[in-house]
């Protein structure tokens, strides 16, 4: 199959995905900061951490596989260009905090959440010895 093509199916996938958990998330939690976004943000770092950190390294995924839940539905779950939007909007409504806390809370929670992916891909390979 085209790699194309997998990124197109992954990166539709991950759309859906992002677009159904940020809604879910949007209903929940206060409306002060987008933190759909950061859901989906700091859940596309723990996987993408999971994926290339442990299933890539151990070669348990086929390089196609990577590329159509990397690149693909990663990348289409997790998204800068609404985070870029959003603290913009934060910004331009005077919403300095927020805006400042959604910078911190994306870069920081996402790096923690891929770090933590790969964290626990390193404990699933003393588990299992891999």
């Amino acid at each position: 199959m085209s790699d194309y093509l997998l990124v197109g199916i992954g990166a539709a996938s991950g759309g859906m995905a992002r677009y159904w958990l940020t809604g879910i998330v949007q209903r929940i939690v206060p409306a002060t900061m987008p933190y759909g976004t950061l859901t989906v943000n700091i859940i596309g770092g723990f996987i993408i951490g999971l994926i290339m950190y442990y299933f890539d390294y151990h070669n348990i995924i086929s390089p196609e596989v990577k590329i159509l839940l990397t690149i693909g539905f990663c990348g289409g779950l997790t998204t800068f260009s609404s985070f870029s939007f959003e603290t913009l909007n934060l910004l331009t409504q005077s919403e300095f905090f927020y805006a400042f806390l959604n910078i911190f809370s994306n870069v920081f929670l996402s790096l923690l959440a891929t770090s933590l992916g790969f964290l626990l891909s390193k404990l699933i390979g003393v588990i299992y010895g891999n």
